[in-house]
């Protein structure tokens, strides 16, 4: 998955929700890739999108780059250690 200005979605990546709201994006599972590995049990009835840790509604799913876009989720850093 992109983001809006077509940039990939790195499991790490801090990014904002809304404008006003943080984030952290810990699943890529399209790819398979979460930033805690021991909880990949816990989603696999989901088979595409991001989860992103937001600081007003927990984990969120957002299964598409057309979810993205409504939550207006931009891209803030990446980690640099990913």
């Amino acid at each position: 998955m992109r983001y809006h200005d077509g940039q990939p979605i790195h499991v790490g990546d801090a990014v904002t929700v809304d404008v006003r709201h943080q984030g952290i994006v810990v699943a890529c599972i399209e790819d398979g890739i979460f930033l805690h590995p021991d909880t990949k049990h816990e989603w696999t009835h989901l088979h595409d999108g991001v989860l992103i840790d937001t600081t007003f509604r927990g984990v969120v799913h957002y299964p598409d780059e057309a979810a993205l876009e409504d939550d207006q989720v931009r891209l803030v850093r990446r980690r640099p250690d990913l």
